[in-house]
């Protein structure tokens, strides 16, 4: 596999306060111009603050970088042009000028990043399948093992199928509590 096929994140300047609506048209335009297997995971740099009004408290989505989306993708000249010709993007972050490639953000970056929103990039890459057999490493259910019957890796959560008193049980888990089984 050349470098150039790798799966990469890239930063992606938008209008400000157009992260979402970039989010939602990006996703929507992979999908109508089968890019899933060159774009991946679109993801609004985001962290939970709690905001204390009137005595009332309540949870806020705050943008840790207003005006910048993250992109993971592989970078092809059909790749490029659907994320720079979505609706709401003003460009690439690191691209030299119109029609030059982007520099990707180096693992450590990406990780620092996820930190901030309070991902763990660990948990992000878990490459699971519906069906495969899974240990629980952690929580109540440790040392237990399962069937994947479901996950989410924008919350990075899966549901396992584990055996509890003869009966299969759906249980919700973080991707940081299970491991693959060889």
């Amino acid at each position: 596999m050349s470098s150039s096929l790798e799966k990469n994140w890239y930063v992606v300047h938008t209008y400000s306060g157009y992260e979402n609506k970039v989010k939602a048209n990006l996703e929507k335009r992979v999908e109508t111009m089968g890019m899933q297997d060159k774009i991946f995971r679109i993801i609004v740099p985001e962290r939970e603050e709690t905001d204390i009004k009137n005595g009332k408290t309540k949870t806020i989505k705050k943008k840790v970088f207003p005006g910048y989306v993250l992109v993971e993708l592989i970078m092809t000249d059909d790749s490029w042009y659907v994320v720079r010709n979505t609706p709401g993007v003003t460009g690439f972050v690191g691209s030299s000028g119109s029609g030059s490639k982007p520099v990707p953000l180096m693992p450590e970056e990406v990780r620092e990043l996820f930190k901030k929103m309070g991902i763990e990039e660990s948990r992000l890459d878990l490459d699971l399948e519906i069906g495969e057999t899974v240990k629980v490493i952690d929580g109540p259910f440790e040392n237990f093992t399962g069937t994947v019957e479901d996950f989410d890796k924008e919350k990075g959560k899966v549901k396992v199928l584990v055996n509890l008193f003869g009966r299969e049980t759906p249980v919700e888990l973080g991707f940081n509590q299970i491991e693959k089984m060889d």
